[in-house]
């Protein structure tokens, strides 16, 4: 098929907080640069923006963004030296915090909130919202931004990248050409920035390919479950931020949960739910609703409105499961790389400060016209000397602690913060999340269905109504199977189809086949992008490859 091809020196993938950070600062140095070149301090040739690319599968910047969130303002102020004048006054500064242990029906506060969740100078925020204002700084900077349009794979020469093909549009779920077919683009570049967030697709593609995590820690995952609520004005004081632990999770299980009150009623509700749970009946979003109906937050909810909802996984595995983050021609920023502190439950500026730091490296690497891995390499070495591994090293090891539940886990964080992250071992090791879930064998809580009322508990299809998700429905399935016996067979005696329950959005259901047989079937068109279905299947049957470019969720003001 003859596709169109466009040459360009720098191609993002994805523009989260690390691919818009990673663009920002390239735009600056290259501003910075040329304006040198023209008073005679600086000799070389001038760089230009318009060989910036910005690709994005979601139909506009910021719809697929979704987090708490929690903001450290520190890398956003570097970035941005204006930000305390121009950005701050617009994001609601964290006034008091607290930290609660919840059992059923009752909560204990901790007397004293652990340092990690001490949020002082930090400010809650819609990353929707700011990454909608960092994509115009980055459109009125030249850079050139395609949204709607998904990497589908990547382009390799003597085994180096050197860019991305897009989607194919107009294709129908037979895999034919629809009269609207358009094929997809290739973005040659001299240097790809993958900044898919967690488990992105072309991110997966590389490491396994170049076995960018050899040696590693697997990469260990949560699920983080959101909704967004307008509650009568003066309930909760703006500004206060909650955590909590215990119940509705078990105690064997890595999470908790959150509330965040911003002005005008509106509230930050969610549960985390580690990705590494033994149950295969655990589902993520019936915690959450049970979470809801404790009574410490139905006294805040109740009488209130439901306003958004949106799921997404997290990268927790620490430094010791971030991959190599450069070859021949790319590199990995954000969430993509597993820059995320899981102790303090903030990811942003980390990847904030990542992209800034590869972008950095990128800069140097086109003045040099060099853009080999040796020079790329730069990257881990600024990333390695700066307040990111400062920040990330003392929690090398917060997630693996847990791994004999909530118990133990205290008992290991505590020695971590007294010998500076180290605990009992030097690095603590893991397996893979889907390794952990336990076969039936007659066994496994299941937890009794809670009736949605409508009002304060609602059932998936609603709140994925509440997610603004929209797709194409005549194009090829997106959530690739590749042995529905397993799941018809196997799975249904061993695990029960576990898709069916750790699923945020209702996508997998089992339903009555023609020889009165169970069956997988699928509703993708209810995909919310979370991708846990790839993380977490307990046979790795299951791929998610973005669908057509444009579709997804709307996560607007979450």
């Amino acid at each position: 098929m003859e596709r169109e091809s466009l040459e360009m020196d720098v191609l993002i993938v994805g523009a989260g907080p690390a691919g818009l950070a990673t663009a920002l600062r390239l735009a600056q140095l290259i501003e910075h640069h040329n304006k040198e070149i023209d008073s005679g301090a600086r000799h070389g040739r001038k760089l230009s923006n318009d060989e910036i690319y910005l690709l994005e599968k979601g139909r506009e910047i910021g719809a697929h963004l979704l987090s708490g969130a929690v903001l450290d303002p520190r890398s956003i102020r570097e970035l941005i030296p204006e930000f305390d004048a121009e950005i701050a006054p617009g994001l609601t500064p964290v006034a008091r915090d607290a930290v609660y242990f919840l059992t059923e029906t009752g909560q204990w506060k901790l007397p004293v909130t652990p340092p990690f969740f001490h949020n002082h100078g930090n400010y809650i925020v819609s990353i929707n919202r700011l990454g909608r204002k960092l994509g115009e700084r980055i459109e009125a900077a030249g850079i050139s931004v395609f949204t709607g349009f998904a990497g589908r794979e990547l382009l390799y020469e003597e085994g180096r990248v050197v860019g991305v093909r897009t989607d194919d549009k107009g294709v129908d779920r037979e895999g034919r050409h629809k009269s609207n077919f358009e094929p997809g683009y290739d973005l040659r570049a001299k240097v790809t920035v993958l900044a898919e967030g967690p488990r992105g697709s072309l991110t997966k593609q590389l490491i396994a390919e170049k076995r960018l995590n050899e040696g590693c820690n697997p990469q260990v995952y949560a699920i983080g479950v959101k909704e967004l609520w307008e509650v009568p004005q003066g309930r909760i004081e703006p500004g206060t931020v909650i955590h909590t632990a215990g119940w509705p999770l078990a105690s064997s299980q890595f999470g908790g949960g959150w509330l965040y009150a911003m002005p005008e009623g509106r509230i930050s509700l969610g549960l985390v739910s580690g990705l590494d749970y033994h149950d295969p009946h655990f589902d993520p979003h019936a915690a959450f609703q049970r979470y809801k109906t404790h009574p410490f937050f139905r006294k805040v909810l109740e009488g209130g409105k439901m306003l958004k909802y949106g799921a997404k996984t997290i990268p927790e595995g620490g430094w010791f499961a971030m991959p190599k983050r450069v070859m021949d021609g790319a590199l990995l920023v954000g969430d993509s790389a597993g820059f995320l502190n899981s102790q303090r439950l903030k990811g942003i500026h980390l990847a904030i400060k990542s992209g800034m730091l590869a972008a950095e490296t990128i800069f140097e690497a086109l003045c040099k016209d060099d853009y080999s891995e040796a020079a790329l390499a730069e990257y881990t070495r600024r990333v390695d000397n700066s307040w990111i591994r400062e920040e990330l090293w003392p929690v090398r090891n917060y997630h693996q602690a847990f791994e004999g539940g909530m118990v133990k886990g205290a008992f290991h964080v505590g020695l971590q913060m007294l010998t500076g992250g180290r605990g009992l071992h030097a690095r603590y090791t893991n397996r893979a999340g889907h390794e952990y879930m336990h076969r039936l064998n007659g066994g496994g809580r299941m937890e009794p269905k809670l009736a949605p009322d409508g009002k304060l508990t609602f059932d998936k299809l609603t709140d994925v109504y509440h997610s603004s998700t929209k797709h194409e429905e005549d194009q090829p399935c997106h959530l690739i199977i590749h042995d529905t016996n397993i799941c018809n067979q196997r799975c249904t005696v061993e695990y029960g189809n576990p898709c069916q329950h750790f699923c945020p959005a209702a996508v997998y259901e089992m339903v009555e086949g023609k020889d009165g047989k169970p069956q997988i079937h699928l509703n993708p068109s209810n995909c919310v992008h979370c991708k846990t279905c790839d993380i977490m299947d307990p046979y790795e049957i299951i791929t998610w490859v973005p669908p057509e470019g444009g579709g997804g969720p709307n996560y607007e003001n979450m």
